[in-house]
């Protein structure tokens, strides 16, 4: 067997003992969902009349809120491939991985696929979730399908973000921590739940950048989620081609995390 065809074999073990896991622990599932389900319900019900452009537009803001609410749930789901790497050194799985004839780069691919398929579960359930409080997709099937693969491809380079982060993690409890610590400001600086037209002086401008923004403008605008009536429409370049910033945006950072995240992999499996 050759290495590219030693590499997709192995992953797929991986990908498979990760996601027994998470049958074998469907709290993991549960966390997965509890926290997107409160934060739709909240901001929907709870702020969204407060919230919901100047004439308080409940309906038209739920629209608007649930792009947020995918991206901001598959990056917080990264945090699973920070705790799960985590766990694995600590209790020296990594160890009998690496006594195995394996490929290295199989338990970190594995690892980053098993949680693709977790975002996928927990996107169906969160698409079922906004159903039900009145978002609907205004566009056509293909430009849908277009939507939930960019946000998947959003997923893919926060998990190798988060791959790295559990491989120079110290313990769970550090990783713990470590794995949720960045995404708050990575998702409330960006336009995930207000125009981020409406954010001040140097925020705007991180908001406008911010690979987030561009997944959830992109998602929306593919969903056919407009900003709700009298809201400001994002503009600037970012704004103006979202779904080519996001996905470049995507690619740079998997180009830049997946081989931190295998050279890390190395000098742990050498020790």
């Amino acid at each position: 067997m050759n290495g590219v065809a030693k590499v997709f074999s192995d992953s797929g073990v991986i990908t498979w003992r990760n996601v027994m896991n998470v049958r074998r622990n469907p709290e993991w599932l549960l966390g997965a969902t509890a926290f997107p389900l409160m934060f739709v319900l909240m901001f929907a019900y709870v702020f969204g009349g407060a919230i919901g452009g100047p004439g308080g537009d409940s309906a038209a803001y739920r629209e608007f809120l649930i792009a947020g609410i995918f991206a901001q749930t598959v990056a917080f789901n990264s945090s699973y491939t920070v705790i799960g790497f985590a766990n694995d050194l600590q209790k020296g799985i990594i160890d009998r991985f690496r006594s195995l004839p394996m490929s290295r780069l199989a338990v970190i691919v594995g690892r980053t696929t098993a949680d693709q398929v977790l975002s996928v579960v927990v996107l169906l359930i969160m698409t079922v979730a906004g159903l039900l409080i009145g978002w609907r997709i205004n566009t056509n099937v293909g430009d849908a399908v277009l939507g939930y693969l960019l946000i998947l491809l959003f997923a893919l380079a926060m998990s190798w973000v988060g791959a790295y982060i559990g491989l120079i993690s110290r313990s769970v409890e550090v990783a713990n921590s470590a794995g949720l610590i960045w995404m708050f400001p990575l998702t409330f600086i960006s336009s995930a739940f207000v125009p981020q037209e409406s954010l001040p002086g140097v925020l705007g401008t991180i908001a406008d950048w911010n690979p987030f923004t561009a997944a959830v403008n992109a998602t929306r605008d593919l969903f056919g989620n407009p900003s709700p009536p009298g809201w400001p429409e994002p503009s600037g370049w970012p704004a103006e081609n979202a779904a080519l910033y996001a996905i470049v945006s995507c690619v740079v950072i998997i180009g830049i995390f997946a081989p931190l995240a295998a050279w890390r992999y190395g000098k742990v499996a050498s020790r």
